[in-house]
Order: C-alpha cells, then sequence, then structure tokens
C-alpha cells in the first residue's frame, strides 16, 4: 500500500512537472509577442522594427530592445547574393541559336533604401529574407534579359568581337529594370561564356575559314596595291625630294643673292656715311683753320695796332729826349765862340788824371814809351804844378 502511495506521489511530481514545463514554454511562447531584449543587428544587416504587425522603424547594425504589443526584429542581410544562369537555346534576330550565360550579385535594399523596404515588404518579404528566393527569382528575371538582348542582335552583333560588351552591357540594363520592380539591385554583370551548339560552331568555322580567305585574297590585293602605290610614291617621293633639292637650292642661291645685295648696299651706306664723315670732318678742319687764320689775322692786326702805337710813343719819346740835344745845337749854331768853348771843356773832361800825352811833330810815328828807370818825365796835364817842377821848367 505504502509503495502504491509511493508510486502515485512519484506520478503527481511527475505530472506537474510537466504541466510546469508546458505552461512556462506557452507563456514564453506569448511573451515573446510583447518584448525582446539585447537582439543584436550585424554589420551586414539591416534591423526591421514591428509594432502590431506593422513596421516601426529600419535600423542599422547595433542592439536593441522593445516592449509592446506584437513587437519583433526581422534582419534582412545587405551581403550580396551571387547568381548564375545559363540558357543555352536562344534565338538571335536572323534566326540563328546560341546560348549565354550570365553571372552578376544581388543587392537587396539598405538602410539608405528604408522607404524601398516598407513599400516592398508586403510582396516580397520571402525575397528579403531569403538567399535562394531571391537568386532563383533573379535568374529567371535574367533568363528573360538574355532572350530580349540576344533576339534583338544578330548573330554576328552578339558573339564577335565588342559585341560582346554591348550585349553584356544590354544584359546589364535590362535585368537592372526587371530587378528594380522588386527593389533588388544587380551589380558586377558579365557574360563569361557564349555557347555554340556543334552545327553552328561548324558552320561558323567554315564561314570564318571562307571569311579568312576571302580576306586574304583581300589582303593580297591590298598588300600588292600598297607595294605599287608605295613604289609610286616612293619614285614620286624621290621626285619630290629632288625638286624640293633644286627648289631649295634655287631658294638658298636667291637668298645669297639678296643678302649679297644687301652687303652691297651696307657698304654704300657704309661708304656714303664715312664720305659724309669726311666732308664734315674736313669742313670741321676748314671751319677751324679759318677761325684760326681770322683768330691770327685779328692778333696781327691787334699786334700791328700794339707796334704802331708803341711806335709813335718810341718817336714822340725820342724827340723828347733829343729835343735838349737839338735846342744846345741850334744854340752851337747860333755862337761859334760857345762851340769852341764847348769843345775844349769835352776835351778837357775827356782827359783823365791818368791820361799820358805825347806831343810828335807833324808827319811822324809816335813811339810808345813805357815808364820805367831812365825814361825822360812826362807831363801831368791833370795834377797841378808843383813850385819845384814850376821853376825847373
Amino acid at each position: 500500500m505504502t509503495f502504491f502511495k509511493r508510486l502515485a506521489g512519484g506520478a503527481s511530481f511527475f505530472v506537474t512537472v510537466i504541466v510546469v514545463v508546458v505552461v512556462v514554454a506557452v507563456l514564453l511562447s506569448f511573451s515573446s509577442q510583447f518584448f525582446y531584449l539585447f537582439e543584436r543587428v550585424e554589420e551586414q544587416e539591416v534591423g526591421i522594427q514591428f509594432r502590431s504587425g506593422r513596421i516601426h522603424d529600419i535600423v542599422g547594425p547595433g542592439v536593441y530592445s522593445d516592449f509592446g504589443l506584437f513587437v519583433e526584429l526581422e534582419r534582412v542581410s545587405s551581403q550580396a547574393i551571387p547568381f548564375t544562369v545559363t540558357d543555352e537555346e536562344i534565338i538571335t534576330r536572323d534566326k540563328q541559336r546560341i546560348g549565354l550565360t550570365v553571372s552578376g550579385d544581388i543587392f537587396r535594399p539598405g538602410l539608405a533604401q528604408k522607404e524601398v523596404l516598407r513599400e516592398n515588404w508586403a510582396q516580397y518579404r520571402g525575397i528579403y529574407l531569403d538567399d535562394e528566393l531571391a537568386r532563383t527569382r533573379v535568374q529567371d528575371l535574367a533568363r528573360q534579359a538574355m532572350k530580349v538582348c540576344v533576339g534583338d542582335r544578330t548573330f554576328d552583333d552578339n558573339i564577335i568581337g565588342t559585341a560582346r560588351d554591348l550585349l553584356r552591357a544590354c544584359v546589364d540594363e535590362e535585368l537592372s529594370q526587371l530587378a528594380a520592380n522588386f527593389g533588388l539591385q544587380i551589380e558586377n554583370v558579365v557574360v563569361p561564356e557564349v555557347i555554340l551548339s556543334p552545327e553552328v560552331q561548324a558552320a561558323l568555322d567554315a564561314i570564318v575559314q571562307s571569311r579568312l580567305e576571302t580576306e586574304k585574297a583581300a589582303q593580297d590585293k591590298l598588300r600588292a596595291e600598297a607595294q605599287a602605290a608605295a613604289e609610286q610614291a616612293r619614285q614620286e617621293g624621290e621626285i619630290r625630294v629632288e625638286q624640293s633639292r633644286l627648289q631649295e637650292q634655287a631658294r638658298q642661291e636667291i637668298i645669297l643673292a639678296q643678302l649679297e645685295q644687301e652687303k652691297i648696299l651696307a657698304q654704300k651706306a657704309v661708304i656714303e656715311a664715312e664720305k659724309a664723315n669726311e666732308e664734315a670732318r674736313i669742313q670741321a678742319e676748314r671751319a677751324v683753320i679759318e677761325a684760326q687764320k681770322a683768330n691770327e689775322l685779328l692778333a696781327a692786326q691787334k699786334d700791328l695796332e700794339i707796334n704802331q702805337v708803341l711806335a709813335e710813343a718810341a718817336i714822340a719819346k725820342a724827340k723828347a729826349d733829343l729835343a735838349p740835344q737839338l735846342a744846345l745845337a741850334e744854340l752851337l749854331a747860333e755862337h761859334p765862340g760857345y762851340l769852341e768853348l764847348q769843345k775844349v771843356q769835352a776835351n778837357a773832361e775827356a782827359l783823365k788824371a791818368t791820361d799820358k800825352i805825347i806831343f810828335t811833330p807833324e808827319g811822324t810815328v809816335p813811339t810808345l814809351v813805357l815808364p820805367g828807370p831812365g825814361i825822360v818825365p812826362t807831363v801831368d796835364t791833370g795834377a797841378t804844378p808843383s813850385p819845384e817842377a814850376s821853376g825847373g821848367q
């Protein structure tokens, strides 16, 4: 009995635990509709906050909490979703069949496109939250864009040369317009491969070979024509070079003749200038000589005038100096006795105390007598005779 009681108590406890767990789970399930705490939005995500089933706010990376009626936080990745799509059955405008592979990246609306998320969330929530769903939708859009772009072009315009760049740009533009209806952005679109069927490849090879042969023939023709034109151009060039040489030689000769003429004219101008300078120098020297002559003539005239004045002055002075003598001469001429007196007086005055007089007979030569021993005494004409001398004579 005790065992059954214990068993019943254990079963009761177990039931109680289950009930408690269920109640807690129910409470937690209901409580998650009324709050969330410390929910984190990563760097590569955008957070969408809901209240009562409506978008309340769109937030960037960070940690968020909220309380309210039916609050919720959804996260939309802003990372690129790569896609690749291949379509092997596309018909060109000239009814050729080719295949095409297109790759690119898908970007969902980010924090900068809040309004796009608000407007398109109700319709395209699954595309924004599910990468595979977004990839599948864009691949379908890419196939449509590929058919449009390839179908608008001929076979050559789709696969040859720079036509592939134009095809890629067309697919990019068309796909971007289609994806914009879903709020998606398409970037980095490339067309890595154009697929051709074996039949088309063989036909294309044949066309290419034929085209190459045709182009080779055309190139050979062009090369021959180019060689002929080059030879003709070479000959014409040689003729032009010779003509240019002759023209240049003639031009140089003309220039030399002009330079020689200019040189002669310059020399003539120099000679004329030198001649003019020489004439000017001669005229200047002549003017200087004439001026010097004029000065000399003037000086001579002045000297003559001065000499005349000096001569007149000398004559006047001489007359003044001779006036006493002339007067004496007139006096002596009028009085002969006075003249004799003057002669005697002049003779007397002419004899000095040391003079000696020798009287000789007329017609004889006087003999010079020098004083000395044995010489006869001479007459002293200037001294007064002493008494002894007078008595002895």
